[in-house]
């Protein structure tokens, strides 16, 4: 290189030097410190804005859902309703060492800390943002914050939030209320969210009944609920578990918080096998909404059950419960065919069995199943209870001290004339009702006249007593529609019931007069109230003379009447048939001293819109009158909900009747035709329209308008059709007050 290159060279080292200096003087070591304390201020600064600006926000809407949880009357689960499964429990129903297996596992600092893992927090968004996925620690007061207030999102965001947030609630709320909402917000597989689901979901029990062991599990589970589940985990994932459950445990003996020589003596609590939660089908469904509706009915709105977080526990006896399914289908659905037989189709089956001392709905039966037939046979109120409501009607003749148009004093003793449409006497109202098979009877005491359920009879007492003291009775003993005509005709029954409302009447008699008010629910509670529930048991009625010489007399209906095939020797027992009008409903109204049950069959349509229809013709046979299946179905479930039977017998103050009743042989007015024993398969699309019922308006022309017979009472030993009298039938009879013929209706066969 010659001396001219060498010079060129030299004088460009010297014109980069300055350069190079340039850069060294920028990034000293006081101005990088100067620029890192600036970048920490400003964050700082940003990070209090944030802290000023983001509030803690209200709760997500999913962590404050809950299911309803429904219990039999032993505790035992029923059923759970709503799209999550959660139960929220206070921190003082879980025990003191499953509270702190949950910090063992999650966060030993959890009592001394500020509610963040600030460390942890920007390992999790460093992760975050180099798109590594969740990894890092989180504090239990930001797992809280993460599933109270926000969502699973992985973002930066939201980590930023739940910063915030944690600081927040950690400052506001206790360490035990948060831990409370840790432990009931998280989900530890098997659908169940929050601890007490997680219980029942993984051991079948209340979260207050957990041990150590069990609660060191669920603790573990937090971590990977679907790998760690026992029941489906892979080897790997059992031997990860127990090595969470070990590592869990050990934290609590090094936190002093479980005595070493407790923890050595734990095993591995392995779980039960999951099991599907119960749904609505069969009769848990009629059983929800009956204690649902009756909820409703102590204020509770609609959309405060549906929200959820109530723990609901029925008075249903589970064993009672069974014996009246089993007694159904025993009875009734082993002998008749639903698929091949257009009547059989049509028959619902409705029951409520009812503790008459303490008021308890102990076994319901709704239908064939709340997911096929909705609408619940033994609440429902659209049929008419016939012959069920003539002991109302002594009820009221002997709590009024009424008496005969003759000035006889009405009791059991009483004799009245029994011959079938025979028009009642003392009436503005007409009203001639024919008996069973248009029987005759002449003359006959009560007791017998309700053996047979003798119309004439019962119309004619009505009458005696006044149509609106028996309605007054009737209310007071528990009818529960308040708007019935106070007409004649009431003696057969022509108001709206249910099998729930009638249950309640016969309670009452069954209670020596003291009024029972039928209720399913033993408890309700939520995590925000406790609803006070009214005693089912209330003041006395009728008097307890009443109500017993009634119980007498429905003795022998029993022993000795239309209801025979409830009789049993192995219990004493009390009760009344009843069928309505062309047989569209048939029921068996009967207790003992220890359970009042009414069971009634209802004849429904198959066709869209449904509308009664005739039982006639069921299991191929006659009517499916209140003496035959209710009656069966009655005294096979009562057999069973006694264990066997009962040496209880009634303890009645019974008023001695003033007359014996004669000796008469009834005579008979047989039908012209006899019917035949095997209807149609297409008779019940030939029944008239439920919803006409004849008018009550008089004819234009007075004369014109001949007496037509009304309904008779079929559960005597009545046709094998059922057709023993005219359906809906009314009578006419000589003008009332305002000129023009008074009529009553009878639409019903007592």
């Amino acid at each position: 290189m010659g001396r001219a290159e060498a010079r060129e060279a030299r004088q460009r080292g010297t014109r980069r030097a300055p350069k190079e200096g340039g850069i060294r003087r920028f990034f000293t070591p006081k101005k990088l410190l100067g620029t890192f304390f600036g970048l920490c201020l400003l964050a700082m600064g940003g990070f209090f804005v944030i802290y000023l600006v983001v509030p803690v926000p209200t709760a997500n809407a999913q962590a404050e859902m809950q299911s309803n949880v429904y219990k039999f009357s032993d505790g035992k689960i029923l059923a759970r309703t709503g799209k999550i499964n959660r139960e929220i429990v206070g921190l003082e129903q879980i025990p003191k060492e499953v509270q702190r297996s949950f910090v063992a596992a999650e966060n030993k600092t959890f009592y001394k800390d500020s509610g963040v893992d600030i460390k942890g927090t920007t390992r999790g968004l460093m992760n975050t943002l180099s798109g590594k996925g969740k990894q890092g620690g989180s504090t239990i007061t930001q797992q809280y914050v993460k599933n109270y207030y926000l969502n699973q999102d992985q973002t930066v965001t939201r980590k930023l939030k739940e910063l915030v947030i944690s600081l927040k609630v950690d400052r506001k709320m206790s360490k035990n209320e948060i831990l409370a909402g840790y432990i009931n917000t998280s989900y530890y597989g098997r659908g169940a969210y929050g601890i007490q689901a997680a219980a029942q979901a993984y051991y079948g029990i209340d979260a207050a009944k957990l041990n150590a062991a069990q609660g060191a599990y669920l603790a573990a589970l937090l971590q990977a609920p679907s790998q760690y589940d026992w029941a489906a985990a892979t080897d790997t994932g059992k031997r990860l578990v127990t090595e969470r459950w070990n590592y869990v445990l050990d934290n609590m003996v090094e936190q002093h918080w479980l005595d070493a020589s407790v923890r050595q003596g734990l095993k591995f609590p392995v779980p039960h096998a999951p099991k599907a939660a119960p749904g609505m089908e069969g009769q848990t469904g009629y059983l929800v909404e009956a204690a649902n509706d009756e909820l409703a009915r102590q204020g509770v709105d609609k959309a405060d059950i549906d929200a959820g977080g109530w723990t609901i526990t029925l008075n249903i006896d589970e064993k009672r419960q069974k014996a009246l399914v089993s007694s159904v289908e025993k009875q009734l659905e082993d002998k008749i065919d639903r698929k091949k037989n257009k009547t059989d189709a049509t028959v619902q089956a409705g029951a409520t069995s009812v503790d008459p001392e303490t008021g308890r709905v102990v076994a319901l039966y709704g239908g064939v199943g709340a997911t096929q037939h909705w609408i619940s046979n033994a609440t429902r109120s659209d049929y008419q209870p016939a012959s069920t409501f003539k002991p109302v009607v002594l009820a009221s003749a002997l709590e009024n001290g009424s008496e005969t148009q003759d000035g006889r004093k009405i009791d059991t003793g009483t004799v009245y004339d029994g011959t079938s449409k025979r028009p009642v006497v003392g009436s503005d109202t007409p009203f001639n009702p024919m008996n069973e098979d248009d029987r005759d009877y002449g003359d006959v005491d009560v007791s017998t006249a309700m053996n047979r359920s003798i119309n004439s009879v019962f119309a004619q007492m009505v009458v005696d007593v006044g149509p609106g003291k028996v309605k007054r009775t009737a209310l007071d003993l528990g009818m529960r529609d308040k708007n019935f005509p106070e007409r004649p005709a009431i003696t057969l029954g022509t108001m709206n019931a249910s099998t729930w409302d009638i249950a309640g009447v016969y309670a009452t008699l069954d209670n020596h007069g003291r009024k029972i008010t039928p209720t399913i629910l033993k408890s309700a509670e939520h995590k925000d109230r406790t609803v006070e529930l009214p005693d089912p048991v209330g003041k006395q009625v009728v008097s307890r003379q009443t109500a017993d010489t009634v119980t007498h007399v429905l003795q022998g209906v029993v022993d000795n009447g239309s209801g025979a095939e409830a009789d049993s020797s192995a219990y004493d027992a009390a009760g009344k048939t009843g069928t309505s009008e062309n047989n569209k409903s048939a029921w068996f109204a009967g207790y003992t001293p220890e359970l009042t049950t009414v069971v009634a069959l209802f004849g429904e349509s198959t066709k869209e819109g449904g509308g009664q229809v005739t039982l006639t013709g069921t299991a191929n046979s006659g009517r499916a009158n209140g003496g035959g299946f209710p009656a069966r179905i009655w005294a096979n479930y009562t057999l069973g909900a006694l264990n066997g039977g009962s040496d209880a017998r009634f303890d009645l103050d019974v008023a001695e009747p003033v007359r014996k009743a004669p000796t008469t042989t009834p005579s008979e007015t047989a039908p012209e035709q006899t019917p035949s024993e095997t209807p149609s398969e297409t008779a019940p699309s030939q029944e008239p329209d439920p919803t006409e019922s004849p008018s009550e308006s008089a004819p234009e022309t007075p004369q014109e308008t001949p007496p037509v017979t009304p309904p008779t009472e079929p559960d005597d030993g009545g046709i094998p059709d059922g057709t023993g009298g005219s359906g809906g039938a009314e009578s006419g009879g000589p003008p009332g007050a305002d000129g023009l013929p008074r009529r009553d209706s009878a639409p019903l066969l007592g």
